[in-house]
Parts: structure tokens; sequence; C-alpha cells
């Protein structure tokens, strides 16, 4: 399979271009030619496949240059935790994507897209350079996903100030082959910064430079598994009941979106055949897109810090993704897509209904999908199902949850490790003149 610039002023290219450069020439992100169909005979069953089943038969539909067996054995190797589908209450499931090591959603792209370059590394015999910006989760996921991987070296850059202590903790404290930049302005200059870097000549000539967002396909590919994986889990758990609606029913797949990485794989996955209904994009009070959606008008602005400070983007670039998916058509993409804002309250008042109701805990991310989702169901339709993605434990987030629930919960072994760990970090404004001279002077 071939993917093309969004823009068209560049050339198509295969998978391994792609994923070492990360985006296009022309300064746009790469997308497939044409999304593969998922096969009947597939989806037939597709409820008693494993996890790396339907990860290798997803992946494999867009990547020919790393031969099955080599490909199996990556799916097998990035993902050796569980993606259970919970059931919350009547109706609502939590699809948990936080078991890997860093405890958040994007240890399932980072880990496969480390793997992937480790392949083609390996073969190659030189070395990479990583450039990633965050605002949260995704620096984690990749210094973890790449931590000592050889040939490789990551600069991660975030926000100062706009992170947990815990997510800063994560990234700031491994050394070695990870670099952590802290850029006194917002997750928007630290992603421009990365967008500069990538389309810059005089490091894009000398260097293997590219980057570990979701703006690659190496992340953004592996994502469109789970989702398969999510309707097969809820196909099953109809089965299984005894009295149950139609084993055809589609659920609601609500997506806590930032940069809309995630949601763009759900809509992929949808494009492809994966039976499942409607989305729901679940935005914080940076409501972009949800504002889009009402008046026709899209205006990226300056993001504002909020409890779900992963999904703090004014600017997502990803949505341009799923603008071209749907061929820039505003009515199209509603007609498959809702898109919500939640405000800090709401998302503090969903965690403690939750936890009365049903005694779990949300993190605050995973509560704008969950009070996205109800919305979503009381304005449509109360008897469809929905499926929420439960993007990270909610122990990274201890003020947060005390703050909505008045007691503290347990920090997992991972994080208190984290938390012992001294803090290296480099301190830089957000202008690209030093951000270069940096990149320059470590891979001279």
């Amino acid at each position: 399979m071939n993917f093309r610039s969004i823009l068209g002023k560049s050339p198509s290219v295969g998978f391994r271009d792609a994923l070492f450069r990360g985006i296009a020439p022309d300064g746009s992100l790469y997308i497939p030619e044409e999304l593969p169909a998922l096969p009947f005979s597939f989806l037939t069953g597709v409820e008693n496949r494993t996890l790396h089943e339907i990860g290798f038969r997803v992946t494999s539909a867009f990547i020919d240059e790393i031969p099955p067996a080599d490909l199996q054995g990556i799916v097998h190797r990035a993902w050796d935790f569980p993606i259970p589908l919970v059931k919350l209450e009547d109706g609502l499931y939590l699809l948990e994507l936080f078991h890997g090591p860093t405890l958040a959603f994007k240890d399932v792209g980072a880990r496969f897209m480390a793997h992937a370059l480790s392949f083609f590394l390996a073969q190659e015999r030189r070395r990479l350079f990583i450039v990633v910006a965050t605002s949260g989760d995704t620096g984690s996921a990749v210094a973890h996903g790449f931590f000592n991987v050889p040939h490789i070296t990551v600069f991660i850059l975030y926000p100062s100030g706009k992170i947990s202590t815990l997510q800063e903790q994560q990234m700031t404290t491994l050394g070695h082959n990870i670099y952590a930049l802290e850029v006194e302005g917002t997750f928007d200059d630290c992603q421009q910064l990365v967008k500069q870097a990538l389309a810059d000549p005089d490091l894009t000539r000398a260097h293997n430079l590219t980057t570990a967002n979701s703006i690659n396909l190496g992340r953004l590919i592996p994502q469109i598994a789970y989702y398969v994986w999510a309707a097969a889990r809820f196909k099953l758990e109809l089965q299984q009941v005894e009295v149950h609606k139609d084993l055809s029913e589609r659920p609601v797949i609500a997506v806590p979106s930032g940069n809309f990485g995630n949601l763009t794989a759900a809509a992929y996955s949808k494009s492809m055949g994966n039976p499942i209904g409607r989305l729901v994009a679940a935005t914080n009070e940076n409501s972009v897109v949800p504002d889009y959606f009402r008046s026709g008008l899209y205006s990226p602005r300056p993001s504002r810090q909020t409890y779900s400070n992963a999904m703090d983007v004014g600017n997502p670039s990803n949505f341009v993704r799923i603008q071209a998916l749907y061929n820039y058509n505003l009515h199209r993409m509603k007609n498959d897509i809702s898109a919500v804002s939640i405000s800090d309250d709401e998302t503090l008042a969903e965690i403690r209904r939750t936890y009365e109701q049903a005694g779990y805990v949300l993190d605050p991310h995973s509560a704008v999908g969950v009070a996205a989702a109800r919305a979503v169901r009381r304005e449509a339709d109360r008897s469809a199902s929905a499926i929420v993605t439960a993007t990270a434990h909610p122990g990274k987030f201890p003020d947060v949850v005390a703050k909505a629930l008045n007691m503290q919960i347990p920090l997992p072994l991972p994080l208190q490790e984290a938390l012992n760990r001294p803090k290296m970090s480099m301190c830089i404004r957000a202008e690209y003149p030093a951000w270069k001279e940096i990149l320059l002077q470590h891979t001279s």
C-alpha cells in the first residue's frame, strides 16, 4: 500500500518512508491512498479472535514491507498487555487502553512504532532521531517505548507547568537516549517547533529525523486495531447475556479527543467496515472541533489548560485527516460524528457520578468521554449502547481525582517508581533557532 500527502505536492511513498519521514516533504500529513476493506470472512466470527490476531490482520492491510512473520512478532512484542472491555452499567462500556507500561492508551501506538522502526533500522544499520511534542501522555509513552532502543535518540518537547507531575516524571527521568525539553509555552508551541524541524531542509538533508506524535502513521495504524477489537468484544458480550438486543447492533464509540489521532483511527476503522455506529469526538473546553460542527467555521486558537490536560490542544493536527476522509464535507462528517465539549465542572461531576453509581474511578480524560457519551445517548437514542475509550489510569491524575472524590487512590507501582527518580530536563523558549541549534549539536 502507498500513502500520499494531503496537499498532494509530494510523491506517494510506502509505509517505511512514511514511518521514517513523519510528515511529507510538502509539510502535510500522509494518508492512505485508499482505505482497505476488512473482508467479510474476517469479520465473521471476529469475536472469537485474539487481540494479536486482529492486530496483525489490521496492520498487515496497510503494511506490506514487513514480512508477515516479522509483523506478527512486532504485534506480539508491542502488545504484551491486555485491553479489556469493561461494563460500566447497562448499555455503557469502557475499553481500558491503559494497561501498558505508562498506563495510557498511547502505549499501543508508541510501542508498535518503536518495534517497527527497530525492524528497519536493524536491516539498514543506521541512526535515527525522533522529535515529539506532548501535552501529557504521548511523551511518557514514547520515552518508555523507545528507551534504550538501539540507534534511536528521542527529543521530547512539553509545555512547562501544563502537565501533571506524574506525567513529567515519567518522561524526564529516564536519560540515556531520551532528552526532555521543557518549553516556555503551550502544547501548540511545542507542536509547531516539531513541525518546523521536520520541514527544515538543513536538518532533513543531513540527518534521519522523524516524529512519534500521532501524526506519524506508525502510531496511527495500530490504533485502528483496537476499535475492531472493541466491536468484537462487544459482540461477544451480547452473545453471553441471556436477554440481549440484536446481535448486529453497532455501538456508539466515544473518544476523548485532543490531537484527534485516536478519533481518526476510529473513523478509519468504521470506513474499513468495522461494525460500529456513531462516533463521538469528546473534547474538553478546547472546543475547536465542536464549535466547527456548530458554526461551519474552523478556527484554531491557543489551547486552554484544563483538568484533562493531555487533550489541551487548540489546533489538532490530525483533524485534517478526518476532513480528508470525508472529502472536506461537513455534512457528511456530521452524519457519522457528533462533537461534544465537556467543561471542567462537568468532568468532575462525571468522576463523582460514575464512582457513586458504579464504584469505578475514572481519570479526567475518560470522564470527558463518558460524559459526552451520556449526552449523545440522551439526545439521540437512550437504548443505543456506547463504548468509551478509557485512555489513562486514574492514578496518573491524583489531584483531579481527589478534587472530585475527596479521597486519594493508591499509586500504581510504575508511578511510585517514577516519582522517586531525579528529573532530567532542559528549559527552552518557544523559539525555533534555539531548538534547531540543540538538534544540530546532538545530531552532528
